[in-house]
Parts: structure tokens; sequence; C-alpha cells
């Protein structure tokens, strides 16, 4: 009965402060009082419902998430497309808003240039990020108020009410991660109804935040083990262990840092006010220097012990590293437990990796999987199969054709080189400068509404795939990483080999191999890393923050202008790794479902590699869209039964007696590499435009005027100031 009364208590007090917040006022943008997430009467009704203010706050975060940071925000603009693995799919000059920020503005050139950056307008992801800060605060200085504050927080053991609060303080941890990534150092705002206002240093916001998650977390539950934590769209103890490593490795790595004005020796300040010290890479630029703390083995540490704490008990998320799946009832072979994970989020379920996802719903809001983030369609805006996907994520040839091991079982999840035309059928995808499937180039493959159990064909952008946001495998990764700055390289090895073991076919990893033609441990940990999450736009942030983006990008640049200068000498460029590519390829339409009775292809399987429709794998088309269509009350008018693509000389050269053969056998002569001579500034001189691989990388945004003004704040790294 106590126990019922506290729970009463305290649920009272956080609800009327959500709903008390209405009645408040502030003309700044950046008011952290919070509005009313649920109707009152509703809530005092049934005690069950009082969860609902951390739902509001959930649904404001995923509201940000969806819409001003993945969706159509500054990951969509930068993340997504700048790094030696993504790129963008139109034409330099089509979109300076995005391509002058991802070349880090021309080594820094572009910067003053506000004019170009059409992502940062005033209602944007700072806006919204501060949004959420608010609805945290407002819950958490709500439950700090209350008399049984001191219980629940001091019992050792997580309840209810600890859960909640921790919650509300990983939200507000999550908020001020994603502010510092895109801004660096931002206003500090802990308390409800007061603005945030003047810059505080981004390091003594990691270390506040990171306490912060200290403290709750084992105040919380696991996934899985109590009602809230059964959806792995909450915030649970493994999601703050996680979290915890993720900013202790954000909070060590290398930045871009302000010189000018108050940013002198002493802003830059650890969580406790002392005066931190940092070791530089480079030359500055534009009165900002790159570099990192001179303390971040301590942060390291730290990132291992809670990275490993997720590890040793995952709660209920599962890294498989054997595939659950059985052949498909028409033959299909899969065989491959990555690309299990990515058949989960197309299915519309919480995968088993995963510890953390935003959660979406088919139909509804503007849903940037698959339309920005997945394999790209050349459909209408609706009653298409599958509708528009715009294809944002694209990726670097020279990434595909020569980093990518052929026998990596990733690779084909990741990036496919056809599209579709909306009508149901298979195309390849053109690398002139474009959008959707008819042009842009390589696409990111890992969502797409053909391979859903339910593709929502009334509309683009509501495919209803969550957002992936934290999983096991990025957990391993870098509790690897954290192991090999501290010396600890036996558990490194260990678990960079989990990782590239169950991408490759039994004895094929050669771990041992790859880490020696890396450089060292530690680099052939942040390569797996680019595997791993190759096109999901980690990679920029991984090597800005590891000091490895230097060398990256050169290597990249250097690839790029051998594969270029090949293919103008030769019509060929082959790569160390044995891949060929060429001017140009051989296509045909065939009718796969009479061939092999399925349509869309699943993993390659072994011996099956020259088969020119099943290798690549994980393409093809929907197997029924006649059905999809019915279901939805359409009628489905295109009757081509050839839908799927042979492809032929892809990885190899077609010599002119194979040639012959080919155009006798039905398949057409198309352009290819060609393409990318036609285009050689699209992707060699503008990829990274004169980034010397010393100055400072302009990897942050500005500030936009309002916030300038309502913030009291100046902008730096050579940004404009209005």
């Amino acid at each position: 009965m106590e126990m019922i009364k506290m729970k009463k208590s305290i649920y009272k007090v956080l609800l009327m402060a959500s709903i008390a917040s209405i009645f408040t006022s502030c003309d700044s943008f950046l008011d952290t009082s919070s509005p009313s997430v649920v109707d009152a009467d509703f809530v005092f009704s049934n005690i069950e419902t009082a969860r609902a203010a951390m739902d509001g706050a959930y649904e404001q975060w995923r509201s940000t998430a969806e819409n001003y940071v993945f969706g159509n925000g500054l990951f969509y603009a930068t993340e997504i497309c700048g790094s030696d693995i993504e790129r963008h799919p139109e034409a330099f000059s089509n979109q300076p808003g995005r391509h002058y920020p991802e070349t880090f503005y021309q080594n820094g050139t572009y910067a003053s240039s506000y004019g170009l950056l059409s992502y940062q307008n005033e209602s944007n992801g700072y806006t919204e990020l501060f949004s959420c800060v608010a609805k945290a605060n407002a819950i958490i200085n709500a439950m700090q108020s209350t008399a049984e504050f001191e219980t629940f927080m001091s019992a050792g053991e997580p309840s209810d009410l600890s859960q909640l609060y921790g919650e509300a303080i990983a939200l507000r941890a999550v908020a001020y991660r994603e502010l510092i990534h895109y801004y660096g150092d931002v206003p500090y705002a802990s308390k409800n109804g007061v603005a945030a206002v003047g810059l505080a240093s981004r390091d003594s916001i990691y270390d506040i935040c990171i306490d912060q998650l200290k403290t709750v977390e084992p105040l919380m539950y696991r996934l899985g083990e109590n009602s809230s934590t059964m959806v792995k769209n909450v915030f649970s103890r493994n999601f703050v262990q996680g979290l915890i490593g993720r900013m202790c490795l954000d909070a060590a790595g290398y930045q871009t840092r302000r010189t000018d004005g108050q940013f002198g020796t002493d802003f830059y300040k650890d969580g406790a006010g002392n005066v931190l010290t940092f070791e530089t890479l480079g030359t500055p630029n534009n009165n900002a220097v790159y570099g990192r703390r001179s303390d971040y083995m301590d942060l390291y540490s730290t990132a291992k012990t809670y990275l490993k704490a997720c590890i040793d008990n995952p709660g209920t998320a599962t890294f498989h590293t054997t595939d659950p799946r059985s052949t498909g009832s028409n033959g299909q072979v899969f065989n491959n437990p990555y690309q299990y994970f990515f058949q989960q989020m197309n299915d519309l379920e919480y995968a088993d990796e995963s510890i953390y996802e935003y959660n979406m719903t088919q139909g509804v809001g503007n849903d940037t999987r698959t339309y920005a983030l997945g394999r790209v369609s050349s459909g209408g805006s609706k009653q298409n199969y599958p509708c528009k996907s715009y294809g944002q994520g694209r990726v670097n040839p020279a990434f595909y054709y020569g980093m990518f091991d052929p026998k990596d079982k990733r690779r084909d999840v990741s990036v496919c080189v056809t599209g579709s035309t909306g009508k149901g059928i298979e195309t390849l995808i053109p690398f002139t400068p474009n959008s959707k499937a008819v042009g842009g180039g390589l696409t990111c493959n890992k969502w797409d509404e053909n391979r859903m159990a339910t593709p929502y064909v009334l509309g683009q952008r509501k495919a209803g795939i969550h957002g992936p946001y934290m999983r096991l495998s990025e957990i391993y990764l870098a509790y690897a990483e954290a192991c090999a700055v501290t010396g600890e390289t036996g558990d490194a090895q260990t678990y960079l080999s989990l990782i590239r073991e169950r991408a490759f076919p039994a004895g094929e990893a050669n771990t041992d191999d790859f880490i020696t033609s890396c450089g060292s441990l530690f680099k052939a940990i942040i390569q797996e890393r680019g595997f791993e999450f190759a096109a999901e736009g980690d990679r920029r942030w991984t090597l800005i923050r590891t000091g490895l983006l230097p060398d990256a990008i050169e290597n990249i640049k250097v690839m790029t202008l051998a594969m270029m200068n090949g293919l103008q000498s030769n019509g060929y460029y082959t790569f160390d790794n044995g891949n060929t590519i060429s001017s140009y390829v051989y296509t045909k339409l065939v009718d796969a479902k009479a061939t092999y009775g399925y349509r869309l292809t699943t993993e390659c399987p072994t011996g099956e590699e020259n088969d020119p429709v099943l290798y690549p794998g994980w393409r093809g088309q929907n197997d029924d869209w006649e059905g999809v269509a019915s279901s939805n009350g359409l009628s489905f008018t295109y009757s081509n039964t050839k839908t799927n693509l042979a492809i032929q000389g892809l990885f190899t050269q077609i010599d002119s007696e194979e040639e012959s053969a080919l155009i006798a056998d039905g398949y057409a002569k198309v352009d290819w590499g060609a393409q990318l001579v036609d285009n050689y500034d699209e992707y060699y001189t503008y990829l990274f435009w004169d980034y010397d691989y010393t100055s400072a990388p302009i990897h942050l945004w500005p500030y936009t005027p309002n916030i300038i003004s309502t913030g009291g704040l100046t902008n730096g790294y050579g940004f404009a100031q209005n």
C-alpha cells in the first residue's frame, strides 16, 4: 500500500510538471519548459497511464530523429554521403547546401557562405534537439522534487520509478550527444523553464552526462526484465551501458575545436571544471584545431567497463553468428546472419540484435527508410511497385570494387548495382548524377520495400521501418576498440573476430592477415566497423573521432584516381582484391520466377557465383506485387514477367569473343565504368574537394542568426555571423 501511495505521489508531481508547462510562455525558441504531452483527465483516471509523460518525450525524440536528424536533417545532408565509403547521388552544383558541408566546406574556404547551407534553417535539428532536452528536464526535475526520490535512488536495485528516471536521463544525454556531434560546443540546460544560453565546453557536457548515466545505470532494467523494457523502443539498462561507451569514445576522440575569442586556454574544461589539455593533429584552420583530450585513456577505460557489462548480459538482445532461417519455400538460400538483421527490420520487427530502435508506424509520417537510406526506386509518389525511393545514401565505387572483399557476405546486403523501375522490374543504376534509380550510382541495399512482407504502396516515405539506433555489433566493435587502445589486445582481437567471422564463409575471414594489411589492430577494428555499417552513415564520424580521417580520404582519392586512369587508358581497372570494373557491362531482363521459383534473391548459393541473376545476391523484385496490389484494393497493371536483371561483366572484363556470344544471347551492351570517366569531376574532383589531409576538418555546422541572437552565441570555424 505504501508503494502504491509513493507511485501515485511521484506520478502526480511528474505529470503536473508536464501539464503545467502549457501555461508557461517564453519568447526564446530555446524555452526549456515542456508542452503538455498527455491529457490530464485521462492520465489521472488510471495510474498506469502516468508513463505518458515519458511517452511524450519519446515522441519528441522520435520526431526529431526521423525528421530533423536522420530524415531530412544534418545526418541526411552530410553523414550518410560524406565519407570514404558513402557519397551523394546528384550533381555537386545541384545541392550545394549538402555538398559543401560534406567536403568540409572545401577545406574551410566556403565556411562563410551561409547562404549555401540550406539544411540550416531556423526550425532545425538544433531547436528540436533542445526540445528533447526540455522534455527530459521537465521529467527529471519533477522526479527530483518528490519526497520519494532519495528512496528509489538509494534502493540499490531497479524499480518502476528509477527506470523511468533513468530513461529521462538517457534522453537528455542522447539529445546532447547529437547536439555536440553536429555543433560542437552548445549551451547546457538542466533546469526546466530556464533557457539554454551561452556556450558550455562540449567536454564538460560529455562528462556530466556520462556521470549521470553511470548513476542511473544500476537502477534500470535490462531488455526484457520488466514490462517497460519488453519492447526495444524504450531506453533500457543495456542501452545506457552502450550509451556510456558511445559517449566515452566520442569524448575521447579527435574533434575540431575553436581557438578564437573566448576559446582560449581555459574554455575547454572537464565535468569538474578542470582546464583540459589536448593532443592535436595537422594544422589549424579557420581559427580552429583538430585534437583530442590528453586524458582520453581514462574515457576509453570507462567505455570498456560499461560495454563489457552490456556484452555479458545483453538481456533479450541476441547476436546471431548463424542464420536462424531455414531454406525458403521455393528453394531460396539464406545462410547469412548479417542479412537476417535487416530482413527483420524490413519485416517491421524489432531486430533480435537491436538494443534500441525508435519506432515508426507504416502509412504514417515521413519514413526515411527506404526513401532516403534504402534501395532506390523510380516509382511515382503513390500506387507504384515500389513507390519512389530517392536514395540519398550512395556508395563510392572504389570502395565497393576495391575495398569490400568479394567473399564478405555483408557486401551485397550493403550495396546494390540495381534498383527498381517502380513497375515491378529491376534496373541497372547508371553512374550519371541523378536521383531515384535513373542515376546516382551504387545504392544502399539494406532497406528495400521489395523485401518487405507487407510493402506500403499507397504512398512514398511511409514504409514504417524503425530507426536502428544501437545494436550489439556496435557494442562488440566499440569494446574491441577500447581494448585495443588500452592494451588488452586479446579481447580486442576476440571481438573483432566475432564480427568478422560471421561475415565470411567458414575459414575465410583471415583475421590475422586482415590486421596485418591494416597496419595495426586498432586500424583493423575501425576498418571492420566500416564494413559492418557500410552505407549507414556511421563512417564519417568514426573517422573524425579516431583521427584516421586524413588517411582514409587520401586512400579513397588515390584508389579512385587509379580506377579513373585505368578506365580511361584501358577500358577497365583491376583492384588489388581481384575485382575488375569495366567501361561496359551486359544486361538482359529474365523471368526469374519461372527459372528459380522466386524473383527476390537472397544469399547467392555457394558455387553459383557465375549465375548472372543470383550474383551479386540480395536483389531482384518482390515475388508478388500482384498480390500486394490486390490487398490494397489496387490493380497491378504491369504484366511483364521478365522482372529480374541478368548482369555479365560486372567484376570481370568481357573480351570480344564473349561479347559476341552475349549479344547473340540477347544481352545489351551498357555503359558502366565509362560513365565514371564521363563524370570525372563528380566522382574524383569533388570527392572531398580541396581537402589537404592536414588542415583541421571543418566538420561542424553553424548556428543560425536566431540561435546567435537569442542564445548569446557567436559562430566560429569561419562561419558567418548573419
